[in-house]
């Protein structure tokens, strides 16, 4: 029988202002050790130290924009595109635009502080 996902749990977010992180399926909300699937809403300026993930990470925007920087550049992720970042790959997110941005971060395996590895 599928099993019922009533409702996500929030998880404390890294960065320079609040973000909110709504965790439907990973390590914390349903145990998935092989998958975390998170929404995530952050604000206008808000940015992320940069991370080297051990696992992949693709990021659905919903709303807004990213900015995803990585070694030699940057990309702007808007509404409608995604962005897939690869396992030992350095990035930093940031929501630079007006409004901030609305995303769904999917991470193979699931995401977990042990194994994002951020800047200090």
């Amino acid at each position: 029988m599928p099993r019922l996902i009533e409702s996500p749990t929030v998880i404390a977010a890294a960065g320079n202002k609040p973000k909110r992180i709504e965790e439907y399926a990973g390590r914390v909300n349903s145990a998935h050790a092989n998958v975390s699937v998170a929404r995530m809403k952050s604000p206008e300026g808000w940015v992320e130290p940069g991370q080297r993930p051990e696992f992949e990470e693709i990021t659905v925007v919903l709303e807004g924009a990213l900015r995803v920087e990585f070694e030699g550049g940057e990309l702007r992720v808007a509404a409608g595109q995604a962005v897939v970042a690869q396992p030992g790959e350095w990035v930093r997110y940031s929501s630079p635009e007006p409004g901030g941005a609305e995303y769904v971060a999917v991470c193979l395996p699931a995401f977990s502080p042990e194994t994002v590895h951020r800047d200090e």
